[in-house]
């Protein structure tokens, strides 16, 4: 048997470091390649654009959202006008009506037709004492006008 030049051991070790060069070869190019990055500068200047348009609509945006609702308002408040001038116009045509008035000054000024008598009834709180003067609100307007007249007779004033 012709002697190798190199034994087995030898061989192996060689081949040994021969595959753990490569390997270190390998990671090392993985290392020092840089991994690409997902976001090109066409993508970037894309979201920029993007970004830019939001940030340039955004104020006229919010001011036609803040119109809209004034307009609504203002509509809203057109409507009530509207609606209180309809009122008012209905209640001056009942004051135009002779009855009405009529009706309007027995109940609150308790005026009398010729002939007829007034009473002016208690409230009915049940109050078995006798009547007394709670206040110039509670009495019909002509005793406060009378009193208002004696009282200005009285020398003192009161």
């Amino acid at each position: 048997m012709p002697a190798d030049r190199f034994s087995t051991a030898t061989r192996l070790r060689a081949l040994g470091s021969q595959a753990a060069e490569r390997v270190y070869r390998a990671q090392s190019r993985r290392v020092r390649t840089p991994r690409r990055s997902r976001l090109t500068g066409r993508a970037a200047l894309l979201g920029l654009v993007v970004c830019s348009m939001v940030v340039a609509l955004a104020y006229p945006t919010r001011q036609y959202i803040s119109q809209r609702s004034d307009i609504e308002d203002q509509r809203r408040q057109a409507e009530q006008a509207r609606e209180r001038v309809r009122e008012l116009r209905e209640q001056k045509a009942r004051w135009q009506d002779p009855a009405f008035v009529e009706q309007q000054a027995r109940h609150h000024l308790h005026f009398l037709r010729p002939g007829e008598t007034g009473y002016v009834m208690r409230d009915g709180t049940g109050d078995t004492e006798p009547p007394r003067d709670r206040g110039a609100a509670d009495r019909p307007w002509y005793d406060n006008l009378w009193d208002g007249v004696d009282r200005a007779d009285q020398p003192d004033g009161r």
